[in-house]
């Protein structure tokens, strides 16, 4: 079997690979595509802004906030948690951690019921693979351990479709995956 971290990597060279301009029109599609998403206004929802090559979220946040939903992004606290504070428009960015921008501390803190997750891979199957320091996982947990259970979409580009992610137990799959191919739900429980 591949190991997680090879995976990663050819995963992650096909995302750099893609031009810059070319990934801007696919970021564009997913926030197009990102309408099929069904929520109640009010919903917390948690995006991230783009580091790296990463799909840019930013104009899909705002067709979730003007289709009423309460946006907030990850802000790295030390090297082992983060939490989601508030993200207004308009409001002031600071450096979050690893590369990162997010609200300051004056920002709300949030509990998203809805999260759009950065990765590096993902598979047929829900199965996701980040970027190796957990950050997600552990906010996921906390968020289960407080009675909660958050919706996760995953957010990428199609090209990050690996043949099989593998999966260890503390692992939560993901709901559905978005990309410029359109959303796609993932069956639970195969």
């Amino acid at each position: 079997m591949t190991s997680k971290d090879d995976i990663r990597a050819a995963a992650l060279k096909r995302r750099d690979a893609l031009i810059p301009e070319l990934r801007i029109e696919m970021s564009l599609v997913m926030a197009e595509a990102a309408e099929a998403i069904v929520f109640d206004p009010g919903t917390v929802i948690a995006g991230y802004l783009p580091i790296r090559s990463e799909p840019d979220l930013r104009p899909l946040m705002a067709r979730l906030a003007e289709r009423g939903a309460r946006l907030c992004l990850p802000v790295v606290l030390d090297r082992q948690t983060i939490v989601f504070r508030e993200f207004v428009r308009g409001s002031d960015l600071v450096s979050t951690g690893f590369g990162t921008s997010g609200p300051g501390p004056e920002a709300a803190v949030l509990d998203p019921q809805l999260l759009l997750v950065p990765l590096s891979a993902f598979d047929g199957k829900g199965n996701r693979l980040g970027y190796g320091a957990g950050h997600y996982d552990r906010a996921i947990a906390r968020l289960r351990d407080k009675g909660m259970a958050p919706r996760l979409i995953g957010a990428a580009f199609s090209c990050q479709e690996m043949e099989a992610v593998p999966a260890e137990p503390h692992d939560v799959p993901l709901e559905m995956i978005l990309t410029e191919q359109g959303l796609r739900s993932f069956p639970q429980g195969l």
